[in-house]
């Protein structure tokens, strides 16, 4: 995993439909929330709130869209799901890691 710059006084957002608490850990290595629901090597933030309710909206559950505050434990890198194959230059701010993600406050 190629880091990105330091984006450390950056907020990022995390949308889900999960209810958690503050100091949760957002952790890869589980169902993703997305797709064909196969096992997460990443897990996913955003920069921009707009991406983070797109992304809170078509998570799988009952439920309500959520949107977290999160900050990563280790290095992010550019998700190359959009990236590369749908939005070059990254406008979405849209990134991942293997390190986990704490949730710090929601909206």
């Amino acid at each position: 995993m190629e880091p990105t710059h330091d984006m450390s006084s950056q907020p990022f957002y995390h949308g889900t439909k999960a209810n958690m608490k503050p100091g949760y850990l957002i952790e890869a290595g589980f169902t993703s929330n997305y797709g064909k629901r196969k096992k997460a090597a990443s897990v996913y933030l955003t920069a921009t709130l707009d991406a983070a309710i797109w992304v809170a909206e078509l998570a799988v559950g009952e439920g309500r869209g959520r949107i977290y505050i999160v900050e990563p434990t280790g290095p992010i890198e550019d998700d190359p799901n959009l990236t590369d194959k749908k939005y070059p230059r990254n406008p979405t701010k849209s990134y991942r890691s293997r390190h986990p993600l704490r949730r710090t406050w929601s909206n």
